[in-house]
């Protein structure tokens, strides 16, 4: 077995429940040697400590494969970019602001995250990732000005409004986004362009690789399209069972250093 890259989902993958890697994890996977990339729905902001506490090199994917990118000396240098049409943010914006005022939504651009309000799932995402947003006071005039917008983000609390709400954004027929489900309490907003699939398939050509010399860690839904792309998809304990079928091998759960055990016991070199 030679493998060349490895392919980390973050959320109930890389991060334990507290949303982290665990100092074990960490030096795990350190340990094994072999070359990381980070393939997450999060902002660079969010990955930033991960990517310092494995020291990480090389590229990154971020917003579900909306940005490809490196850090150099602690700054985020993007390689490949896919934001959201400026004009499908406000509109989109307004929409979701009217017709379901008690969700939590926010934003991102490369280096920021944005909201209207401090809320509920506000300080729960706050909780969570340790990131600050920056509150917007006039929207329509910040978002005129030159910015890229990567993600929309949608939090509720209630199943019920999750799924009118996911299913209200379907039947808008905006070609141009997609829309996927995070957890039981997200929505998340992309450019339709913005696929985990597509940013490993540019790191495959970048990097000359074949598909005997990848791997992947993943717990959800929106992993098998990784899965598919390279040659030991390697599951953690806590997916789903259907998730499960597709494994080369299935790994101790996210909050028992998954990943680190997986590299160790299942990824040995030739």
């Amino acid at each position: 077995m030679n493998i060349k890259r490895v392919f980390l989902d973050m959320d109930g993958t890389l991060l334990n429940s507290q949303g982290e890697v665990s100092l074990t994890n960490a030096e795990l996977i350190r340990n094994a040697g072999l070359p990381v990339t980070l393939v997450s729905a999060r902002a660079p902001m969010e990955m930033r400590e991960a990517i310092e506490t494995l020291g990480l090199k090389g590229l990154q994917i971020g917003f579900n494969g909306g940005l490809i990118y490196e850090m150099r000396d602690g700054n985020v240098k993007p390689i490949r970019v896919q934001p959201l049409a400026q004009n499908e943010v406000q509109d989109l914006l307004t929409y979701i602001r009217k017709q379901f005022p008690t969700v939590s939504m926010s934003y991102y651009d490369l280096n920021n995250w944005y909201c209207d309000r401090i809320d509920e799932g506000i300080r729960y995402e706050h909780n969570l990732t340790h990131q600050q947003p920056t509150v917007i006071t006039d929207e329509a005039q910040f978002l005129k000005a030159t910015i890229n917008i990567f993600k929309i983000m949608l939090i509720s609390f209630s199943e019920s409004e999750v799924q009118t709400l996911e299913s209200t954004l379907r039947n808008l027929d905006m070609n141009h986004i997609t829309i996927k489900r995070s957890g039981k309490a997200y929505l998340e907003i992309t450019h339709a362009k913005a696929k985990k699939s597509i940013g490993i398939d540019y790191i495959f050509e970048k990097e000359k690789l074949r598909k005997e010399e990848t791997a992947a860690f993943g717990d959800g839904h929106n992993d098998l399209p990784m899965f598919e792309r390279v040659a030991y998809p390697i599951v953690m304990e806590n997916a789903l069972d259907d998730i499960k079928t597709v494994a080369y091998r299935i790994t101790k759960s996210n909050d028992e250093d998954g990943v680190g055990y997986g590299m160790k016991a299942f990824l040995k070199k030739s």
